[in-house]
């Protein structure tokens, strides 16, 4: 029987990996992108183009804004580190609990639709140190999942599938490339310039350029400063 799935898809370069991913193994793919009151509304164009690239069965668009908690630099006017790759620490980006509450909803959304899988582009390899993207806290979630709700106590569903949990950034371009990813259609950075260009030094941007370096794969982000 074909799988439903539940697709995070934030428009990033993991996320649209992930829906490849799933699209090849056959999953029938809801895709759930959110808008948080993150800085940009750059993110939600680049989810809204790869879905329609990769064709989805339905892709909901939930709003919820996280700028009343701030403490990120993401939802507040808190400066986005620059050049500062691999700095020691949980750094000021990371934002309060938010894959705790991006999976909730997806699990909500997965409840709804019967989808035995929730799909996540979570990765520790080249991750900024944020806790929410390590192996133990896809493993509690996963019990929050069989303790706290129908499908889950019914039907050890649904599963969280994390497959770009281990691999280097480099590794994860060269398997969107093999599925046939237009990685010219994401969007990576945390501090886009006003016509929505990448900065070029925000952690994200520095480990996406990274990653095609070492994938051997040219870089299609338009930067607006090298």
């Amino acid at each position: 029987m074909l799988k439903r799935a539940v697709i995070l898809l934030s428009g990033g370069l993991d996320s649209a990996t992930v829906l490849a991913i799933a699209r090849s193994e056959g999953r029938e793919c809801h895709a759930l992108s959110i808008t948080y009151g993150q800085r940009h509304v750059v993110e939600l164009e680049a989810a809204q183009r790869v879905a329609a690239a990769m064709g989805v069965d339905e892709h909901v668009v939930h709003s919820l804004d996280l700028r009343v908690f701030g403490a990120s630099a993401l939802t507040s006017e808190i400066e986005v580190p620059k050049d500062a790759v691999g700095a020691p620490g949980i750094p000021v980006t990371y934002v309060p609990a938010r894959n705790t509450i991006f999976l909730s909803l997806a699990l909500g959304y997965a409840e709804a639709r019967d989808a035995q899988e929730i799909w996540i582009g979570v990765n520790v390899a080249d991750s900024s140190g944020y806790p929410d993207c390590r192996p133990e806290f896809i493993d509690a979630f996963q019990q929050v999942i069989f303790t706290g709700t129908r499908s889950g106590v019914e039907h050890r569903e649904p599963r969280l599938v994390a497959p770009l949990l281990h691999l280097t950034k480099a590794e994860i371009i060269r398997r969107g490339m093999e599925l046939g990813v237009d990685y010219g259609l994401t969007h990576s950075c945390y501090d886009p310039a006003p016509d929505g260009r990448a900065c070029g030094h925000c952690d994200s941007c520095l480990l996406r350029r990274k990653g095609f370096e070492e994938a051997g794969v040219p870089d299609p982000t338009i930067y607006a400063h090298h």
